[in-house]
């Protein structure tokens, strides 16, 4: 049992000495996690960084692949290509002066991502993976009324689920920007509050700008913004907007043009659970265990949502 002045997630991580950080569900769910593994990495971790990519990795060269469906990316990789988050990371990463090696994982189905993250885990010698999802979609089960866009974060939950590491831990950071793709957060909460009594909830934390870690993800987000100006990150730009305070409809890119944001200090807080306990919570984990292409799991997503009955929003009343 941990203290309550310690942290349980930075707790469970207290004995691992090789972790990954992954981003759940492509784009730049990898600058999510940039909190917590800078945090590792200034406590002398030998922290490795991965992403669900959704940048053309399958023209790179034979070199530049680490193992089937895992290419690694460096700050000088496919220059070319103008939307590419994981070589933006990774000239952020040179720049600052940590490991500039980001790698990334093809939009695969269950089969392949677990083999590729099997290889990534075997070559690094592995203690501990941290998965990371900007945005809280990777917490529904299935029977809500709004998913968001679960395909990608659970196709990772369930490509990790079946591996044998000692800590396999979920990060969720971004609460309430789901909302933009139709997620219940009043439904958010009762499934955080179900993952607490199934023993699964490693309670939260927030970003402060005040913070060493706090200051550079902002930094690295600025960055990214400055570097992918046609298509910034909605998810990581609100997370940022609320490490530094900013409160409302805060509008950063055209993307949001005629939405409403609203950009609050909850954004900031990063929840933490084991991701075995996540994984049982997931109604439909096993549809798509056999998967090996993204759109069957889009379609046994589809088909398990025909036979459900869905939980209806659930108003947050204050």
């Amino acid at each position: 049992m941990t203290a309550l002045h310690a942290n349980p997630l930075f707790a469970r991580l207290e004995n691992a000495e090789r972790i990954l950080v992954a981003g759940a569900g492509g784009g730049f769910d990898i600058y999510a996690g940039l909190p917590v593994a800078l945090s590792l990495m200034h406590q002398g971790k030998d922290v490795q960084l991965a992403n669900l990519t959704f940048s053309a990795i399958e023209g790179l060269p034979l070199d530049s692949w680490l193992a089937p469906d895992v290419a690694t990316v460096g700050p000088r990789t496919a220059l070319h290509q103008a939307y590419f988050p994981e070589r933006t990371l990774a000239q952020w990463l040179e720049l600052h002066g940590y490991r500039s090696t980001v790698h990334a994982f093809s939009r695969v189905g269950v089969q392949p991502l677990r083999a590729a993250y099997q290889s990534l885990i075997d070559t690094y010698d592995i203690d501990a993976v941290v998965l990371v999802d900007g945005g809280t979609d990777i917490l529904m089960r299935g029977d809500e009324s709004g998913l968001g866009t679960p395909e990608e974060d659970l196709t990772s939950v369930a490509a990790l689920a079946r591996i044998d590491v000692p800590e396999r831990l979920v990060v969720s950071i971004g609460f309430g920007v789901d909302a933009y793709h139709g997620v219940s957060h009043g439904l958010v909460l009762e499934n955080i509050a179900a993952l607490e009594r199934a023993g699964a909830y490693l309670g939260a934390f927030s970003v402060p700008r005040t913070t060493r870690e706090g200051a550079l993800f902002v930094d690295a987000v600025a960055h990214a913004q400055a570097h992918t100006s046609e298509h910034p990150s909605i998810v990581n730009g609100s997370i940022a907007a609320a490490v530094q305070g900013a409160f409302g409809d805060i509008q950063f890119t055209s993307r949001t043009r005629g939405s409403e944001l609203f950009v609050n200090p909850l954004m900031s807080l990063c929840f933490a659970f084991e991701l075995e306990g996540l994984a049982r919570h997931c109604l439909y984990l096993d549809r798509i265990e056999n998967t090996h292409l993204i759109r069957q799991v889009s379609t046994e997503i589809e088909l398990f949502r025909e036979e459900v009955a869905q939980r209806p929003p659930r108003r947050i009343p204050h």
